[in-house]
């Protein structure tokens, strides 16, 4: 185990020859955005496969995603009947991808899908199975935090998760998360709300895997805007990383081959 810092959704792009990453959209009341963020990542220049979970819109987003799907924005569109939480859409998600990298996009806007050629770099490259999107790395020291408590949260929650897991990350929390597909269906999550992130980072200590974090920008909306993340959230964070840290089910340390894409010699750009 180690850690350090370092125009349609088809699959088109050549960024990284013969690597596919399914980008996991979990999406609940996101009417405002979903259009927008699909087209960014739709821009996109990796082969790639959009898989949006809707995870019981009340706002008329689950409406608008057949037509977003129609037009070649979405390769897979998933629905939950009621609203289960965050991480019930992720593991839907997850259990659909058929890429070789995962990663996780946030339908809000506050994470740049432009960043996501360079979270799989490291993996691309052979030297990380997951890559963690940090915002404490890449924050600028002279931008306005909306919600510096939320931040001095985070910075403590990670904290609390490195002592459990023996990872010295800077953020945790992070929604912009990358990980080989074969290790994160290998992994036993069940956390259905906001604790799916510290699950995941206790389930990848457990599995000894490499992990890289790298600088990513960040730009955090308001609550008017549609954040959904509060206090009470942050204090299960607190169980869920000791939970998922000392309780049963535990995942087994990973042996994973090295990728296709290196074995077979095809060096990514």
């Amino acid at each position: 185990m180690s850690a350090s810092s370092d125009a349609t959704g088809s699959r088109t792009g050549d960024g990284y020859p013969g690597i596919t990453v399914s980008i996991v959209v979990p999406a609940y009341n996101e009417a405002a955005t979903i259009e927008r963020l699909l087209r960014r990542v739709a821009r996109v220049e990796l082969s790639k496969e959009v898989i949006v979970v809707d995870d019981g819109s009340t706002d008329g987003t689950r409406e608008v995603l057949p037509g977003l799907e129609e037009a070649g924005l979405i390769n897979r569109l998933l629905m939950h009947e009621r609203n289960r939480g965050k991480g019930a859409a992720l593991r839907t998600g997850f259990a659909h991808a058929t890429g070789d990298v995962v990663v996780v996009q946030d339908a809000d806007l506050e994470y740049d899908p432009d960043e996501i050629p360079r979270l799989l770099a490291p993996i691309a490259e052979g030297r990380a199975d997951a890559v963690y999107g940090s915002r404490f790395l890449g924050m600028d020291p002279n931008q306005d935090v909306i919600f510096p408590w939320h931040a001095m949260g985070n910075r403590f929650l990670t904290f609390l998760s490195n002592c459990f897991t023996g990872f010295r990350i800077t953020d945790m929390e992070t929604c912009q998360k990358m990980i080989r597909t074969e290790l994160l269906q290998a992994l036993p999550l069940t956390v259905d709300r906001f604790g799916i992130e510290p699950e995941i980072t206790a389930r990848l200590s457990q599995a000894r895997v490499r992990l890289v974090e790298l600088p990513i920008s960040y730009t955090s909306r308001s609550y008017a805007e549609g954040k959904k993340i509060g206090w009470r959230d942050g204090f299960a964070a607190i169980w869920f990383i000791a939970r998922s840290s000392l309780l049963a089910p535990r995942a087994k340390p990973w042996k994973g081959a090295p990728p296709g894409w290196l074995q077979t010699g095809v060096h990514p750009r």
